[in-house]
């Protein structure tokens, strides 16, 4: 209890979250009278980085900064209003096809929350659009960023659980698909029921060729194609397949003419800093889930859990109300890694599928960024359009409440998320 209160003081007062949790297992290890193991720390951090599974990481970053410095948002935005600019509420669908279509650059929630307010919400509120409706539509399409392979999150719990990837890509896809057929759902029921949504049409230039906008948009969105299809048909490994998608994607944006040789270096800063961050995070997590261990914490859960619910569901729910919860204070990526090694001896011993609860754990630490009181994504977007907290919260509750249902029903139904990769693979 002392070490959970410390890691969340630090966290209040300012800390990084690495340093936070690397305070925390310190802590736990003294306090646990375990002297001993403080001799064994740092072989521990170096052995939980010792795994080349890891290399994916740094190049999946890579793809999405180069994708974004080559400005490719916008020919995504283009390639959706084609075939949903012209409905009512068409610049609502745009906005959740285009985060769909982003998904799998962006990665993470918070990435594309920030990115797709200051894209997507200016025009909105120029046709109409109340501006937290708006930002509530851009919010709950930032859940897809980390759902849509390649999946950043995903990457990362193959790593922690130590399952193969391209069976939580497969399943993401599915996932992915349903909630966003889901929110698409709200802006429907919106359109039919409120007066939020104006009546409005595609602002696509009558005279700019049709052939010409699906083509730039459909050249950057075959990215994931490439990736997923590469690594299940055996060709690539996740780390070939990054490799491979970031050449590409420097390709096309020196085809498009919008990134330089000179932007090299920024990006490679970008991808280095974050690359630091994410592993950083990785070995003290591994510390912390390492010490929990030694000290039989694990065991003491699973005994509590199975104490409270021997059902698979109930436990998915569990984790799921956990999850949310941290997620208001952690970034999705921390939520996961400080969890999920912890879990898993109770995901084996209730016989819950590791790909189920992958994706369950991926969905579940997105939806804790964007709740209140202290989501993140609430105030990125809060940030940008200057909207309150009250007006952002009631508008994005029915989509909030859309994700629930699908999650609590992914939780019920593990097939949901299984029966595609048990086809394909």
């Amino acid at each position: 209890m002392l070490t959970l209160i410390v890691f969340l003081a630090l966290l209040l007062i300012g800390f990084p979250i690495y340093a936070a949790i690397l305070c925390a297992a310190l802590l736990f290890i003294f306090t646990g009278g375990q002297e001993i193991l403080f001799s064994s720390v740092p072989l521990q951090l170096y052995n939980s980085l010792e795994t080349g599974s890891l290399l994916a990481i740094p190049l999946f970053v890579l793809v999405g900064e180069i994708m974004n410095k080559g400005g490719l948002t916008q020919r995504l935005i283009a390639v959706t209003e084609l075939f949903v600019g012209r409905f009512k509420g068409g610049l609502a669908y745009t906005n959740l096809a285009t985060n769909a279509l982003a998904a799998s650059i962006l990665g993470s929630a918070v990435a594309q929350i920030g990115v797709m307010s200051r894209v997507m919400i200016p025009p909105m509120e120029k046709q109409g659009y109340d501006k937290a409706f708006a930002s509530a539509v851009t919010v709950s399409g930032g859940l897809l960023g980390p759902i849509f392979p390649p999946s950043m999150l995903m990457i990362i719990y193959s790593v922690v659980a130590v399952q193969p990837i391209i069976p939580l890509f497969i399943a993401g896809v599915i996932l992915a698909t349903l909630i966003f057929f889901g929110l698409c759902a709200v802006v429907l029921g919106f359109s039919l029921f409120t007066k939020q949504i104006p009546e409005t049409s595609s602002h696509i230039a009558p005279d700019q060729p049709i052939s010409k906008v699906l083509l730039d948009g459909i050249l950057p969105g075959s990215i994931p194609v490439v990736i997923i299809v590469g690594i299940a048909a055996g060709v690539m490994t996740p780390t070939e397949a990054g490799a491979v998608a970031s050449l590409i994607a420097f390709i096309l944006c020196l085809i498009y003419r919008e990134i330089k040789i000179s932007d090299l270096f920024e990006i490679f800063l970008s991808v280095c800093t974050l690359t630091a961050t994410i592993c950083g995070l990785i070995a003290t997590a591994s510390l912390l889930s390492w010490a929990l261990t030694f000290q039989g914490v694990p065991n003491q859960i699973v005994a509590m859990i199975t104490s409270m619910t021997t059902s698979p569901f109930w436990f998915m729910v569990l984790v799921i109300a956990v999850l949310i919860f941290l997620g208001m204070f952690l970034e999705s990526i921390s939520a996961l890694i400080v969890l999920v090694p912890i879990l898993m001896p109770v995901v084996k011993q209730l016989g819950v599928d590791p790909v189920q609860f992958g994706v369950v754990c991926a969905v579940a630490t997105a939806i804790g960024v964007l709740t209140p009181p202290v989501g993140p994504g609430l105030f990125v977007v809060m940030a940008q359009t200057k909207v309150k907290m009250s007006p952002l919260v009631k508008q994005l509750t029915p989509f909030l409440i859309m994700v629930m249902v699908i999650l609590i029903l992914l939780a019920a139904v593990p097939a949901l998320s299984t029966w595609l990769p048990k086809m394909v693979l």
